[in-house]
């Protein structure tokens, strides 16, 4: 297996951290027979020779190991090298080329005693070697002999990639899908067929493709599924190492998941025929059928805009079943709808008056968190969670996340704000988790513009050392706290003054503008922040300005600079703060543009500039109405995804509404 490999000079290649040297040991760790150890090195692999799906020279290098490994039948768990040969191959020009030089060791997987090296190997077949009538011949031949569901899928899955690869030889393989998606074949590879047909010739499905995949999905989830391995069957538990945890992670069925997720990929923008297939999905008998479904619908809800509170209030009723791993999905995917779980928040409610001991969870070495129905009800906005809420904080230990969640309450939280100052003043002022503890206290009390909290806060301003961890970011958002709280109580006044000086000098004279309303106190340390070689300070200067408006007068040239700047945030910052101003319509509108069509994250930023500027930015008003009209989130077009794409979205769909609104209003007026 490791023939040559002390031959390879491997200090001289490198991976993610750096030099390569200590890849030897994890190849040898791959074809270790203590379990811990072999999990460590597949880590090894996945955290630093292939991390985040990357290809290093060293990546390329242990190509042939792999491949050695994988035929020596003596080796555990061989289909994890064979899955990790895959992704080292997948899409990357020299691995490619170096695994289709070596796709025979394909042929011979595909055909291995052990059915995870089996699956991993289909798609390895076709992505690899390039003979189609051999590998079209192959897939069919093991489609008719296999009796493992995971392995059978995996073959299906392989003869839709076979499709895509090989158009010219597509039209067998699409004859062997459409036979395979009828009966007398099982209804799970019948559900993997239709999936496959959905995503490359939908053209050749039945009108009916929803009713049928709900009632397959039924007789599949009352059937006996083959090819399944758990712990009770003679499996040791997955180790705690970060392959060990990802496995834990998967679905309980991960077959199933891995049907419904084809089809609706291949769905797509048929967001109609997807809702009602998640419909179908969740109120079925089978538990685990509807946790697919649950995990399905977070990606529905993230990308497409549309009327979701019918599906919402479905995932909102799982959290009353006694399958906990289906509750915590729910809890999850309600917990990145905000507002938006609103049609789910009685039955969260219910869940956290039901289970108190849920409404805190606590990861190994660290300090507790949310739980997430909690958290979820507190993000809808719902006043029932602050009771809840204040109970945590009269305990102990406070989980860190708790302030976090406070801001979405509005003013129902505010019965809160006498706990929060008080935990606000026993934070610790030189400790590492000054900043973890003192931020979301600030950030809620913030929200709730508590202006008895001014002697808590300036405590922080006022006593806070030099050198703490973070320090600059818990003085930025004390500072905020004080802007928001537009008070001139005692010792605010100097303590915002004496930091007009220093690096938060642009939040500071916000604050100091909103407690005095003095320009001429504040535009000398804003003008200077401009001239910063600091875009972020930059960009806060324009923010301020913007506030203070015409007596700002003075800062115009520096402004019209920072709209030509790289940074697109300091271009939007910019071009707000010359609007308000100066009032030059022709000198914002040719920036905001190219930031809206360019930039899809900053529309909110751009549509914010536009409320204030109402019919002077008519030009881009059919930007506006477009993104009204659109029926995919801005942020899925922007590509990733992050846990606050509902929320930024719904943001941007608000103030959208607000400039179509405040432009008929005006022309209305006009009229």
């Amino acid at each position: 297996m490791f023939t040559g490999i002390d031959e390879v000079d491997w200090a001289s290649l490198r991976h993610a951290y750096g030099s390569a040297e200590d890849v030897p040991v994890l190849l040898r760790g791959l074809a270790s027979t203590d379990p811990v150890e072999r999990a460590n090195a597949l880590d090894g692999m996945y955290g630093a020779v292939h991390h985040q799906g990357m290809v290093y020279d060293s990546t390329l290098a242990c190509v042939p190991f792999l491949l050695a490994l994988a035929l020596e039948e003596g080796v555990a768990e061989r289909g994890e090298v064979v899955e990790l040969l895959v992704s080292i191959g997948r899409g990357h020009g020299s691995a490619e080329a170096a695994l289709r030089a070596g796709a025979e060791v394909f042929v011979v997987l595909v055909g291995d005693q052990d059915p995870g090296v089996r699956r991993a190997a289909a798609e390895g077949l076709v992505r690899f070697l390039d003979q189609p009538a051999c590998v079209l011949g192959l897939l069919r031949q093991w489609i008719s002999v296999e009796r493992d569901d995971r392995v059978l899928f995996a073959l299906v899955e392989s003869l839709g990639l076979f499709v895509r690869r090989f158009p010219a030889h597509a039209a067998e393989a699409l004859d062997t899908l459409l036979a395979l998606g009828t009966p007398p074949y099982d209804p799970g590879l019948r559900l993997a067929a239709l999936g496959q047909l959905a995503g490359c010739a939908p053209d050749l499905l039945s009108a009916d493709l929803v009713p049928t995949v709900v009632g397959l999905l039924g007789e599949r989830s009352e059937r006996p599924r083959s090819g399944r391995s758990t712990p009770a069957e003679g499996r040791p538990p997955d180790p705690d190492t970060l392959a060990g945890r990802l496995r834990r992670l998967r679905p309980s069925d991960e077959e199933g998941a891995q049907l419904v997720r084809t089809l609706h990929t291949a769905l797509g923008g048929r967001v109609a025929d997807r809702i009602a297939l998640l419909e179908g999905q969740l109120t079925g008998p089978d538990s685990t059928d509807r946790c697919n479904a649950v995990w399905m619908s977070a990606g529905l809800f993230r990308e497409w805009r549309a009327d979701h509170s019918a599906l919402v209030a479905l995932v909102g009723e799982q959290l009353g079943t006694g399958a906990g791993r289906l509750r915590d999905a729910a809890s999850s995917v309600l917990g990145e709808l905000f507002h938006l779980a609103s049609p789910a928040a009685g039955h969260l409610h219910a869940l956290v008056i039901a289970r108190p001991e849920l409404w805190t969870e606590r990861w190994q070495r660290g300090t507790p968190a949310l739980g997430g129905a909690l958290k979820a009800l507190a993000r809808s906005g719902d006043r029932r969670a602050a009771p809840v809420l204040a109970e945590l904080l009269a305990r102990p230990v406070v989980p860190d996340d708790l302030g976090r969640v406070i801001v979405h309450l509005g003013r129902s939280a505010a019965p809160l704000a006498p706990a929060l100052r008080h935990r606000l003043g026993r934070v610790p002022l030189d400790s590492p988790e000054t900043s973890d503890r003192a931020v979301p206290l600030l950030s809620a009390l913030t929200a709730l513009a508590d202006r008895e909290a001014v002697p808590e806060v300036l405590r922080l301003l006022r006593e806070m050392p030099d050198g703490v961890r973070y320090r600059q970011g818990v003085v930025e958002s004390a500072v905020r706290a004080l802007d928001a709280f537009g008070v001139g109580a005692e010792g605010v006044v100097p303590v915002l003054r004496g930091l007009l000086e220093s690096e938060c000098a642009g939040v500071a004279a916000g604050a100091l503008w909103s407690v005095e309303g003095d320009a001429s106190a504040v535009l000398p340390s804003l003008l200077r922040e401009l001239a910063s070689s600091d875009g972020q300070r930059r960009r806060v200067a324009a923010d301020v300005l913007a506030r203070v408006g015409v007596a700002a007068r003075v800062a115009s040239d520096g402004l019209a600079r920072t709209v030509e700047a790289e940074c697109v945030e300091e271009r939007v910052a910019g071009a707000r703060a010359l609007w308000r101003v100066t009032g030059d319509a022709e000198r914002v509108l040719p920036v905001l543009w190219p930031v809206w069509t360019g930039h899809p994250r900053m529309r909110s930023a751009v549509a914010a500039c536009l409320v204030g500027m109402g019919t002077a930015g008519a030009s881009l008003h059919d930007l506006v109405e477009a993104e009204l009209a659109a029926p995919r989130r801005h942020s899925a077009r922007a590509g990733g995804h992050g846990s606050q794409d509902v929320l930024e979205d719904e943001r941007l769909l608000g103030v959208c509404r607000e400039v179509v609104a405040g432009g008929c209003a005006e022309y209305c007026g006009e009229g």
